[in-house]
C-alpha cells in the first residue's frame, strides 16, 4: 500500500471517530448539560448577547442553562441594557404561550416563544428576545418577577454596535444611554426614558454651548466624543 493511500485511510477513519462522537453527543443530553445544577429555590439572572443570539440562564454566579435566541433585527433592535421582569402572563398566538415582559421605558419589550422557530439564531425579531417554545417554557418556570436580564452585544457597550446619529423622536438604548450620562451632569433633569422630545433637546442645546459644540438638534460622534463615550476595547 502506498503511503498516500495510507495517509487517506488514516484521515478518513479520524473522520468517522470525529462524526461518531459529535453524533454521540448530540443524542446524549447529560453531553450537552451545563456543569452546574438548577436550583428552584434560588433566582436566577438572565444574561443575553445579541450579537451572536446566546442566553444563559446563571445561579450564584455560575451557568445553569444556555439558549440559542433571536434579538431584535438591525432595524428594530433589542433593548441594550439591565432590566427587571416586571410581568408574565400566558400568551396565546404566535408567543409560544409565555410572555416575560421587561421594564423598559420606551416600549414594550420581553421574553416569548415564536411560531417560526426557524427565526431563532439570528437577529430577525421586532426586538423582543424569542425563543423555541420549549426553551421559553422551561425559563417561564424559572423566572419571577424581578429577576434581573442583561442585554447587551457590540463593541459600545450599553450602545450597542454603533454610535448612531440621533434626532428628534428618535427612541432606543442610546437615547436612554446619553440621558442618563447628561443626568448625572445635570443638563438633564426628567428621568431617562429613551425617547428624543423637547426637552432633551434643551439638555443638548446646554452641553454643545458649554463644550463649545454646533448648537443643533443632531447628536453626532462629536457630541459622544465630548460626552466621554468611546469604543470600548
Amino acid at each position: 500500500m502506498s503511503k498516500f493511500y495510507k495517509i487517506l485511510i488514516t484521515l478518513i477513519v479520524i473522520l468517522i471517530i470525529e462524526i461518531i462522537l459529535i453524533y454521540r453527543g448530540y443524542k446524549n443530553p447529560a453531553a450537552n448539560a451545563p456543569a452546574h445544577a438548577y436550583n428552584p429555590k434560588k433566582s436566577i439572572t438572565i444574561v443575553i448577547d445579541v450579537v451572536s443570539n446566546q442566553m444563559s440562564v446563571f445561579q450564584d454566579g455560575k451557568v445553569v442553562k444556555n439558549y440559542t435566541v433571536a434579538g431584535g433585527k438591525p432595524s428594530t433592535p433589542s433593548p441594550i441594557g439591565t432590566w427587571k421582569v416586571v410581568n408574565k402572563d400566558n400568551w396565546d398566538g404566535g408567543f409560544g404561550g409565555y410572555w416575560m415582559g421587561l421594564n423598559v421605558p420606551w416600549g414594550k419589550y420581553g421574553i416569548h416563544g415564536t411560531l417560526y422557530p426557524n427565526s431563532i439564531g439570528w437577529n430577525s425579531s421586532k426586538g423582543c428576545i424569542r425563543m423555541r417554545n420549549s426553551d421559553v417554557a422551561e425559563l417561564y418556570k424559572m423566572t419571577t418577577h424581578g429577576t434581573v436580564v442583561t442585554i447587551w452585544g457590540g463593541p459600545f457597550g450599553n450602545f450597542g454596535s454603533s454610535l448612531r446619529t440621533l434626532k428628534p423622536g428618535d427612541i432606543g438604548s442610546d437615547v436612554y444611554e446619553i440621558q442618563k450620562l447628561l443626568n448625572e451632569k445635570g443638563y438633564y433633569k426628567a428621568n431617562p426614558d429613551g425617547i428624543y422630545r423637547d426637552g432633551f433637546k434643551y439638555a443638548i442645546h446646554k452641553y454643545q454651548k458649554d463644550n463649545n459644540l454646533p448648537i443643533n438638534d443632531v447628536i453626532t460622534y462629536k457630541f459622544y466624543q465630548a460626552l466621554g463615550v468611546y469604543l470600548m476595547e
